[in-house]
């Protein structure tokens, strides 16, 4: 999210012949305001409203508009701790997202994807707390939440023709962070699996085909038995 909402669009200039807007404006605009929404300045409705805006924008200085107060924000000064969160939110809209690697997560952290996917890594995340709610909000879209294999895990959420899976929910090890995942999935999934902190690589597609494949086996098993 490293795109700067003051150089996301043109400036307005009175007196100046507004030009058309480029696909590649709108996209710029787009990747501003979500930047903007994970650094907190933007709300959700207010993240929504205005990328519909952002793509059905016809000239530069509709544009300019949409990100006219959201100038570039001026670094204060801190006490330089550790244990601040990197970031409290995330989103794709028409596009994807990924929070992964090292990085500090607090409380709370929200995820949305719009017509997109996004990914949420906690396996090498610093937690400010012993305690966080993740919340995922997938509408046309898929969220994968990767969780620590010793974590203690619980699911929630409202699913609207999607869902979410519980398939990984349960408890951890003693010390183990506690993950509360909840949220809304509208025509879409939230997915939640546990992955070993080595595993960097694992491919997430195929081991949900794997654990269906060993759910098929376990009920075919059951049905047998029980003849």
């Amino acid at each position: 999210m490293g795109n700067s909402p003051e150089s996301a669009g043109p400036e307005i200039r009175p007196g100046v012949p507004a030009v058309r807007a480029t696909d590649a404006d709108r996209e710029r605009v787009a990747a501003a305001l979500q930047g903007a929404f994970a650094e907190g300045r933007l709300t959700m409705p207010e993240l929504e409203e205005r990328v519909a805006a952002a793509y059905a924008a016809v000239t530069d200085a509709d544009l300019a508009a949409i990100t006219h107060d959201l100038r570039a924000s001026t670094p204060q000064p801190g006490d330089g701790s550790a244990a601040a969160p990197t970031s409290v939110r995330d989103a794709g809209i028409v596009a994807s997202f990924k929070r992964r690697g090292r990085w500090t997560v607090g409380r709370t952290f929200r995820g949305l994807a719009v017509i997109g996917n996004g990914e949420i890594d906690l396996r090498q995340a610093r937690f400010t707390d012993g305690e966080t709610t993740i919340h995922a909000t997938a509408i046309i879209g898929n969220i994968t939440v990767v969780v620590p294999e010793d974590a203690d895990v619980h699911i929630g959420g409202t699913g609207i023709i999607g869902g979410f899976d519980h398939h990984d929910e349960g408890p951890g090890t003693p010390g183990a962070p506690r993950i509360m995942i909840t949220g809304v999935a509208f025509c879409g999934t939230v997915y939640v699996e546990r992955r070993s902190r080595q595993a960097e690589t694992s491919n997430p597609t195929l081991r949900r085909r794997a654990q269906r494949r060993l759910s098929r086996k376990q009920r075919q098993l059951e049905r047998k038995q029980g003849r």
